[in-house]
């Protein structure tokens, strides 16, 4: 299977530093720093990013269980929010939080939510978080 890679740089110390966070073949960087990673400062941070990556796969995996099962998805949107939290005198990610909203048409809204429970349990990054608690909200759009 495929192995991916990204990136991380960082000079300087903890609360006065800075870094850059990179995607391996790709020109795009996404810069970081205490600020905004545990402040309110501009830039991205890890959470950002296993949020991405977490709404990116649940997105995958939705519509492939959607259309598996005679559905025609038309879109599925999904913001996952990270939360980061002061555990034992030290930062541990604790939750993560899908709201999902998805226009799927002629499907009834009990199978959507049984099907987007089955993909929020199911996709790979789910799975690789199961040790915090993932939560969601799936809406259909109508």
């Amino acid at each position: 299977m495929k192995i991916n890679k990204a990136h991380a740089f960082w000079k300087g110390n903890l609360k006065e530093g800075n870094g850059r966070m990179q995607f391996e073949n790709s020109d795009t960087e996404f810069p970081f720093s205490f600020k905004s990673r545990f402040e309110d400062g501009v830039g991205a941070n890890p959470e950002m990013l296993i949020g991405s990556a977490h709404a990116g796969c649940f997105s995958m995996a939705f519509s492939n269980i959607l259309a598996g099962e005679g559905y025609k998805p038309i879109e599925v949107k999904t913001v996952a929010s990270i939360k980061l939290d002061m555990v034992d005198g030290g930062f541990k990610i604790t939750e993560s939080h899908l709201d999902v909203v998805a226009e799927v048409p002629d499907i009834d809204a009990n199978v959507f939510q049984e099907l987007a429970t089955k993909a929020k349990e199911n996709c790979p990054v789910s799975q690789a978080l199961s040790a915090i608690r993932i939560t969601m909200d799936a809406k259909l759009k109508q």
